[in-house]
């Protein structure tokens, strides 16, 4: 099964991925991407910044 295809059928269940959560769960190192071709698709991803408990912002994505 493809990356995009794996990204596709987390998001489908309603969680929400983080580009470490994908590295992690995934085996995904370039979750943006995949993102972009999944938008591509038509899938209605949302973005929203997340701060982490060192205070970085990420990135995470969902299902509209």
């Amino acid at each position: 099964m493809s990356q995009t295809k794996q990204i596709a059928d987390y998001l489908n269940k309603g969680k929400k991925l983080t580009p470490i959560d994908a590295l992690n769960k995934l085996g995904c190192f370039r979750l943006a991407a995949r993102i972009a071709e999944l938008r591509n698709d038509g899938m209605n991803i949302i973005t929203t910044s997340i701060k982490l408990k060192n205070k970085k912002l990420v990135a995470q994505y969902s299902l509209k």
